[in-house]
């Protein structure tokens, strides 16, 4: 894992390097991605072939308990590159103590926690 310092208020930008055992197509990564964060209210995956959202970027998940994932496969090296971005004040220490509450005190998971980004910034 790669944490990235970038010029931003707040927010994190990670990149994570795994090689495969074997060629694998985007479909079959997308449905290991889905399976492994089934029911995780704050996971959002990201990924467009072109324009501005192309991969996952701390600055449009600012003031937001978000976590947006995508990722890129090296077919030469056999090498599959995951981003993933939040922002590391609400996903960070506030809101995963708001979160933790919430399960702690039975209440539902995402109380007081889906806001929309502040975008644009």
């Amino acid at each position: 894992m790669s944490p990235h310092a970038v010029n931003l208020v707040r927010g994190i930008l990670t990149t994570n390097h795994t090689f495969m055992t074997r060629p694998m197509s985007e479909l079959e990564i997308w449905k290991i991605y889905r399976n492994s964060y089934n029911g995780e209210p704050f996971v959002r995956f990201i990924r467009d072939k072109k324009g501005l959202y192309k991969f996952p970027d701390p600055k449009f998940l600012i003031g937001s308990n978000f976590c947006d994932i995508g990722f890129d496969i090296d077919e030469y090296n056999q090498r599959l590159v995951s981003l993933s971005a939040s922002d590391n004040l609400m996903k960070g220490a506030a809101g995963s103590a708001i979160q933790n509450m919430n399960v702690l005190y039975g209440f539902n998971e995402t109380e007081g926690l889906k806001y929309t980004p502040l975008t644009p910034v």
